[in-house]
């Protein structure tokens, strides 16, 4: 008996490009939906190769006494030192990668989505089949996040964004892309791409 194996597809795009809103559509189309930041989030607290690993290399600080992850203490350890980012996600990242593996093995449908914001900056784009990317431009974009995070301004917008590979690299790279502009439908989109990936 052979077993099924789908086809492994990302999706990513800036923060407030509306990922999550074309991963809604796609899951509506019955296709399954990992979110790679959710999953990494729950793996650092539940995960117990993983929080041995990060208790080694940022101290015991970085879980509570009752095991919980120390989210404030690990931000402040990593915040603005490129070297511990580097170090954090060489931990998180192989961890989800397998994670993500065991996930999509046990999936049944054509193809599945992996949504994750720095699918391109982080390489992991080279571990799936194909990669759509979601484009905004970024003026629509800060307005979105505005909207959405009360609790962050311009510049803190503008700095997540300065993060991110720009829209133009991330076309390059990615197989399909998705225009979520004011004036450009979602829906017809998403099922030309969904079309596509049933014939693969």
């Amino acid at each position: 008996m052979t077993t099924h194996k789908p086809i492994l597809v990302g999706i990513t795009g800036g923060i407030g490009s509306g990922k999550s809103t074309v991963a809604r559509i796609f899951s509506i189309l019955g296709i399954p939906i990992y979110y790679a930041d959710d999953r990494a989030k729950w793996l650092m607290a539940n995960d117990e190769a993983l929080k041995k690993q990060i208790k080694d290399n940022f101290g015991q600080e970085s879980y509570s006494e009752t095991g919980a992850l120390n989210r404030a203490f690990l931000a402040s350890q990593v915040f603005s030192d490129e070297e511990k980012v580097k170090t954090i996600n060489g931990l998180v990242h192989p961890a989800v990668k397998v994670d993500f593996e065991k996930w999509a093995n046990a999936q049944t449908t054509p193809y599945v989505l992996k949504e994750a914001a720095l699918l391109f900056e982080t390489g992991s784009y080279k571990d799936l089949d194909k990669v759509i990317n979601v484009s905004c431009p970024i003026r629509i974009r800060i307005s979105r996040v505005l909207m959405r995070d009360p609790h962050r301004n311009e510049k803190q917008v503008n700095d997540i964004i300065d993060k991110q590979l720009p829209d133009e690299e991330k076309n390059k790279l990615a197989d399909f892309v998705i225009k979520n502009t004011d004036n450009k439908m979602l829906i017809p989109q998403v099922l030309e791409i969904h079309r596509q990936l049933l014939k693969l």
